[in-house]
């Protein structure tokens, strides 16, 4: 990772981690209150179609307060890929581009859509984007897994009626974490990398 840092310390760059997850209507698994004996039972839908891929970003600079950065994708019938594709992932880098306003470098993991032949074509023709990958099973170094683990234990126990509630379920919960930057701060610590050079204290 002194690469990366090194890297985006000398171009003035937002050091930039991705990485993806997905929700379907069948809430995540948690913990609650019942009666002794009588285990509670959430009712929920399912049928086809009824998951949501996510990506984010999770982005730090020096002088800046970490950012959050998200897509929500649906895939819509007669889609060959059910998840995000090159394209989106290129549209979700040029949003962060224009939303950071400065060069990006762009740490992820070895996911086939990341290392393809279209995705290498699209990062050559964007000179503000310098990409490293992670090394493989090396999760614990990505903070976005964090945000990913915060969204779902929010989402536990809760029944959503349709895809579009849990659509707008997630992007409500994504928004509010934007504004926390104790949260985003304490994802980063998280990763336990040495990311001196790029967090300044809070001012």
């Amino acid at each position: 990772m002194a690469r990366h840092k090194r890297t985006a310390a000398e171009q003035g760059a937002w050091l930039v981690f991705e990485d993806e997850s997905g929700q379907g209507l069948r809430p995540p698994r948690g913990r609650t209150w019942g009666r002794r004996g009588r285990t509670p039972v959430v009712t929920v839908a399912g049928g086809h179609n009824t998951r949501v891929s996510l990506a984010g970003l999770v982005a730090v600079k020096a002088g800046q307060r970490p950012r959050l950065v998200f897509r929500v994708h649906r895939a819509r019938s007669g889609d060959k890929r059910k998840g995000l594709a090159e394209a989106d992932y290129a549209r979700l880098l040029d949003a962060a581009h224009q939303q950071l306003g400065g060069p990006l470098v762009l740490v992820w993991d070895n996911l086939n859509t990341h290392v393809s032949r279209a995705m290498r074509e699209l990062v050559a023709a964007r000179d503000w984007l310098t990409v490293f990958q992670l090394p493989a099973y090396a999760s614990e170094l990505n903070p976005v897994e964090g945000v990913w683990s915060v969204l779902k234990r929010s989402l536990a126990n809760l029944a959503k009626r349709d895809i579009a509630q849990l659509t707008t379920l997630i992007k409500t919960r994504l928004r509010r974490m934007q504004y926390q930057r104790g949260l985003l701060e304490g994802l980063l610590a998280g990763t336990r990398l040495d990311l001196t050079p790029l967090c300044n204290p809070r001012s």
